[in-house]
């Protein structure tokens, strides 16, 4: 193989190509020998970018991550609806509709990382959940949400959306996260935040299934 003028598409490549064959057979079904068969590379040629299989997960994930965020912040800037409750149930609705944002949820499930959990988890904290609060605050100005410490209350939520009920986490069956969404749209609406209807829970569950 010659020399690579383009060491940033290769790169790209190999991510793209493992993140389609860990979607499709599962991290610990797919072989080294899978991703130099899909890709046309050596093994030098996959190597010189990544040393093991676990850094082109990592690689992935980072790239998922980067993906949702872009997807998160790309939504909230093009939906309008006629006040900030409907606007937010749009949004989420359309996050758990996104059929990409979950295709490699299952895949990687054997694989996660708990260094990666954590610093989701205060990426969720820290980025997300002011925005989330913004809303929020709309809603209370404009009297479609009745809740009182709007930036606890967005925390509060997406730790319990994002992390407690999520089943890639914990391993549970559809039963099991079903009974746990519903049972979130029912503390949400006791903390003033109702903007989890039967859509939303149907669509999420679609994804998780």
């Amino acid at each position: 193989m010659g020399r690579n003028r383009h060491p940033e598409q290769t790169l790209e490549k190999i991510v793209d190509v493992s993140a389609e064959l860990f979607a499709k057979k599962g991290y610990e079904q797919t072989s080294i020998q899978d991703i130099l068969d899909a890709t046309g590379l050596s093994k030098g040629g996959l190597y010189h970018h990544f040393k093991s299989k676990e850094e082109i997960l990592e690689a992935v994930m980072q790239k998922r991550v980067q993906y949702v965020n872009g997807r998160f912040h790309n939504i909230i800037r093009n939906t309008e609806e006629t006040n900030a409750k409907e606007k937010l149930k749009r949004i989420l609705y359309q996050l758990a509709s996104d059929m990409e944002t979950h295709s490699l949820d299952k895949a990687i499930t054997a694989r996660i990382d708990p260094y990666f959990v954590v610093n989701g988890l205060q990426s969720c904290i820290n980025q997300d959940a002011p925005i989330i609060c913004e809303i929020i605050e709309e809603g209370i100005r404009d009297g479609s949400l009745q809740t009182t410490q709007p930036a606890f209350c967005a925390e509060v939520f997406l730790m319990l959306l994002n992390y407690w009920a999520n089943p890639i986490l914990f391993a549970r069956n559809y039963a099991e996260t079903e009974s746990r969404l519903h049972y979130l749209r029912f503390v949400m609406c006791q903390l003033g935040l109702d903007v989890m209807d039967d859509n939303l829970i149907a669509a999420m569950l679609k994804a998780y299934d």
